[in-house]
């Protein structure tokens, strides 16, 4: 990459990477982002070549790459940036700078073979970023420079990745240098999360310089005229080359090599020679130079173009069909005409001229040498992946055996977290096309392979494999079940029950229906709205209260009772013995755990969260926690580990430990936010945090995260966790905004009520909205406070009985009021709920005057970072010394 000639007009471009290389290699060894763009042949090279060979002494460099033509290559340039400095380390030690995430990142950089279940791409992007993490902390002697070259024709993993990393720079010593051309970049709609970092370093963000190279003057283009061609250069032959070349560095310095070879006089009679001389040194130009070199070096030529980067001349050889022997010659040619450089392997000299001479091959022609160079790498035994993209770019011609090479393909790229290029593959064997018996297979191939990055391709390609005749039954089922997941979280579960629904109508008896029924009424159930929950509620009833456990079937029927039963306030011990018959020693069983694909993680996911809600706290942390360990195992670091973090936010909410809660809330939102946007873990851990925020007495900071993340009608098609309206009516209520609170309230209870659900401790509606509604109505305030005690008396955990009794405590005359208050600390005392705990003994402190009583409010409120509950204990404590 080092430049052989100076570089003109390019002390600002220079003076910013001095300025990044020495904060790099300071003291405080900062890391950062410096992007250079600009068109072709503007001069990005030889820059970064030029940052190279300053950093030379000072840095550990690694540098790759993009290329035209191995775009659809998943993580070509993260391996060309990361295998060399991997393969000096010998296999034991390789495994453990990965560590855990061996498994997961290894197979993607070539350095392991895929095992274990399919990974999220985000989890593989985690798993470099380990790995470069470690690999820079022990260069402290030495930084690290990534330089990554034509960026706009990086594949979309190494784009992926890159934008994640890049994010992280202020944490790390690392100096990103990247050069692109913005338009190409913009036309793959690939552009970089970083490109809207702020310009400069703040918190939370790397350092940002950006770039944009400018043509050379025609005063530089002089200079760059006399350096190659002589002093004697005369001004108006100076200046019809920067005329002719539009200030292009990389077609100046062509034009002046053509001019020397042609011992062109530069002077003002030769000036008219140029434009003809410039157009040889592209496009058309080019190809009539090339093709005076003869045919072989022509043809050998083009193959190189074919195979793009890294160019074996070997292989090269093999798709020009022509000797050893030969393909030197051909080599030594292109050379001295300046088209490649290089031995073996070969690079073109410039991309401009790599894109001239693939584009000029005609397409029957490349076509064939695409395929041919498929054939030979498949010989070669380096598998159906690393043929796949010349396999893409051959013409559709009813080949079974090229459908089977892309088909194998695909699984290669999907064990290495590169569903996208899977996507590919599959769709272009979809063009071939297949056997008609082998499509639907083909298609339900396709929409399993978008599952964990597209909800909403994988729906269209699975109705299409189920639309299609083909698919055996076992097949059917698994689409099915596998469209209503994507259904559901693309925000459809209505159609997801009855697709379910419409599959089940037409299966046979057996462990395949029960699969389709277990989901259906998953899906009816989670849906925010339902037309007859009671009914359903008792069909569920019937099918799961006599079941054993015996097998993975009746124990999903028995966690989806548990789950249904703990929403309506059905008797929580009864509840917890559902729970009890549908694990294994507290445990999901084999093929219901947190990454098993035939049920999904939505069953162990609603245990533990019953498990939360009728006070069996230890039980539903031991589940979560195992929820994160999995996922991070299997490298499910997207909205599977942002849930499973919300629902560890979960159980230290219900526990009261509000900071601890916090925490894990705010990392399943960023985690979430690296996913995507709007999904449905957004809406849980916004509900979530906003709740615990409230419970911190931190109304505004509440109303800012309910305002980021659009937390507020309308809501989603699913349940939220807990209910949404309730935890909405909740803040409004904090900023004395009653009246629409009491709207949103009474909302939440004309929904819940219709359909059974009585759980006060989920939906806290009923008690809140008695307590907006004290002062102004309170024969009805007092009338849902009762009724609310009921049914929690009903549902029987001492968190539910304490915060109703806490509640009836304000339409009862004074003396009742002080037994019930002492009533609610005692339950909530043997509860695990600290933070309602905290404000039981408040309000029983405030009931009876009592500043020992609120002395040990306000300490549990401290525990708890209930900070705002803590003050409020002080003050009155406070006025009650002061009165007395």
């Amino acid at each position: 990459m080092k430049p052989s000639r100076p570089l003109y007009e390019r002390e600002p471009e220079l003076a910013a990477a001095a300025q990044a290389l020495d904060a790099l290699c300071g003291g405080q060894a900062a890391g950062g982002l410096l992007v250079f763009s600009g068109e072709a042949g503007i001069g990005k090279t030889a820059l970064l070549g030029e940052i190279q060979a300053m950093a030379a002494d000072r840095c550990t460099i690694w540098s790759a790459r993009g290329g035209e033509t191995v775009t659809s290559v998943p993580f070509h340039v993260v391996r060309q940036l990361l295998q060399p400095a991997l393969v000096r380390f010998p296999a034991d030690e390789i495994r453990a700078l990965f560590g855990d995430w061996f498994d997961i990142a290894a197979p993607a950089l070539g350095l392991a073979d895929p095992s274990g279940p399919q990974p999220d791409p985000q989890g593989v992007r985690d798993g470099l970023d380990h790995v470069v993490s470690r690999l820079a902390s022990g260069l402290s002697h030495r930084p690290l420079l990534l330089i990554v070259d034509d960026a706009h024709w990086a594949d979309g993993e190494s784009l992926a990745w890159l934008a994640g990393f890049t994010a992280r720079l202020s944490e790390l010593p690392v100096l990103v240098v990247q050069a692109h051309r913005p338009q190409e970049l913009a036309d793959r709609n690939a552009d970089w999360a970083i490109a809207r970092a702020p310009e400069n370093s703040t918190a939370g963000h790397p350092a940002l310089t950006r770039v944009a190279l400018r043509a050379l003057t025609p005063e530089a283009t002089a200079e760059l005229v006399r350096a190659g061609l002589g002093d004697h250069a005369d001004d108006p032959f100076c200046r019809e080359v920067w005329a002719v070349t539009g200030g292009n560095p990389y077609e100046a310095v062509e034009l002046v090599a053509k001019a020397q070879d042609r011992e062109l006089a530069p002077v003002e009679e030769s000036a008219g020679l140029l434009r003809e001389l410039g157009a040889s040194a592209r496009g058309s130009g080019l190809v009539a130079r090339l093709e005076r070199l003869g045919t072989n070096a022509n043809r050998f030529a083009w193959a190189a173009a074919v195979l793009g980067t890294e160019i074996s001349q070997e292989l090269a050889a093999t798709l020009a069909g022509m000797s050893s022997a030969e393909a030197a010659d051909c080599t030594a040619r292109l050379r001295d005409a300046r088209i490649v450089s290089g031995f073996d392997p070969l690079e073109f000299v410039h991309p401009l001229i790599a894109t001239a001479v693939y584009r000029s091959i005609p397409p029957a022609t490349r076509t064939a040498m695409h395929g041919r160079a498929a054939w030979a790498i498949t010989q070669a035994g380096l598998g159906a992946a690393a043929a796949s993209r010349h396999l893409l770019e051959v013409h559709p011609d009813d080949d079974q055996e090229l459908v089977a090479q892309l088909r194998e393909a695909a699984r290669q790229h999907l064990a290495v977290g590169a569903p996208e290029a899977a996507r590919r593959c599959l769709e272009r064997a979809l063009d071939e096309p297949p056997r008609p018996d082998e499509r639907a297979e083909l298609l339900y191939e396709l929409g399993c392979a978008t599952l964990l990055s597209s909800p909403a391709t994988t729906v269209q390609h699975l109705r299409a494999a189920l639309d299609t005749p083909g698919l055996d039954e076992t097949l059917r089922v698994d689409a099915t079940f596998r469209l209503a997941s994507a259904l559901s979280h693309n925000n459809q579960l209505k159609d997801a029950a009855l697709s379910l629904a419409a599959e089940a109508s037409r299966t046979a008896p057996g462990p395949g229906l029960m699969r389709l029924q277990a989901a259906h009424f998953l899906w009816e159930g989670m849906q925010a709205t339902e037309d007859d929950g009671p009914a359903r509620s008792a069909r569920l009833a019937r099918n799961a209260d006599h079941l054993k456990g015996r097998d993975n079937a009746e124990r999903a029927l028995l966690t989806l009772r548990a789950f249904d039963a703990m929403l309506r306030g059905e008797n929580a011990q009864l509840v917890v013995d559902f729970c009890e018959r549908a694990l294994v020693d507290g445990r999901p069983a084999r093929g219901l755990g947190w990454t098993d694909s035939e049920w999904g993680f939505e069953l162990p996911t609603m245990a533990g969260i019953t498990y939360a809600f009728t006070d069996q706290l230890d039980r539903a942390e031991a589940l979560f926690g195992e929820a994160v360990r999995a996922f991070e195992i299997s490298g499910w670091s997207g909205a599977h580990l942002a849930f499973a973090h919300t629902l560890l936010g979960l159980v230290h909410r219900r526990r009261g430990r509000l900071a601890e809660a916090e925490g894990f809330l705010r990392e399943g939102l960023r985690l979430a936010d690296r996913a995507g946007s709007g999904l449905p873990v957004h809406w849980d851990a916004t509900c979530l945090l906003v709740d615990t925020l409230l419970a911190r007495g931190r109304t505004a900071e509440a109303r800012l995260v309910a305002d980021r993340y659009a937390f507020g009608p309308p809501y989603p098609s699913a349940m939220v966790l807990p209910d949404a309206p309730c935890v909405r009516g909740r803040l409004l209520l904090a900023e004395g905004r009653t009246a629409e609170a009491v709207a949103e309230l009474e909302s939440a209870g004309a929904a819940l009520e219709p359909r059974g659900r009585f759980n006060g401790v989920w939906a806290p509606w009923a008690g809140d909205l008695a307590r907006a509604l004290a002062d102004t109505e309170p024969v009805r305030a007092a009338q849902l406070a009762t009724r609310a005690r009921v049914h929690a008396e009903r549902f029987g955990t001492d968190t539910a009985i304490g915060e109703a009794l806490r509640c009836m405590a304000l339409f009862v005359p004074e003396e009742e009021a002080t037994h019930l208050l002492a009533e609610s600390v005692r339950h909530l005392e043997a509860s695990s709920s600290a933070y309602e705990h905290a404000l039981a003994r408040f309000d029983h402190g405030v009931a009876i005057r009592s500043r020992q009583e609120l002395a040990r409010a306000e300490k549990l409120a401290t525990a708890c970072g209930a900070e705002g509950l803590a003050t409020r204990a002080q003050q009155v404590r406070a006025s009650i010394r002061s009165s007395e």
